[in-house]
């Protein structure tokens, strides 16, 4: 299953800032699809906790990100136009810039990508 996750209206960032994440549920990856003013890599991994899910960086267990109310592991949870508040960590030593997250689209069937970066080969 692939989710895909648009965030913005990011406090203290620029009103155009956006975020757009396709989350593998299977792989328990993340990969950036678009972007603008809000810095993230090209892909990291995942974490679901009770009642949030984690951006976390390609080696890193500290959150990037953190989609508070998104469910990841509830597969009858998840829905299109569902939407939550999303706090960026974008320094280490300063509270998270709170913005808000929503689904925009929920795949069901296992998808392979066509790049292997978006399915998070290192080697490619």
């Amino acid at each position: 299953m692939r989710i895909t996750v648009k965030l913005d209206t990011f406090e203290r960032v620029d009103s155009a800032a956006f975020a757009i994440l396709w989350l593998d549920k299977e792989s328990r990856r993340w990969s950036r699809e678009g972007h603008q003013s809000v810095d993230l890599p090209d892909w990291g991994g995942l974490q679901a906790r009770p009642g949030s899910t984690l951006i976390c960086g390609q080696h890193a267990e500290r959150p990037l990100c953190v989609l508070e109310r998104l469910d990841f592991d509830s597969a009858a949870a998840l829905v299109e136009g569902q939407a939550g508040r999303a706090l960026w960590y974008t320094d280490a030593s300063r509270e998270p810039a709170t913005g808000r997250w929503h689904v925009q689209c929920i795949d069901r069937e296992q998808i392979n990508a066509e790049y292997s970066v978006f399915a998070g080969d290192e080697s490619a």
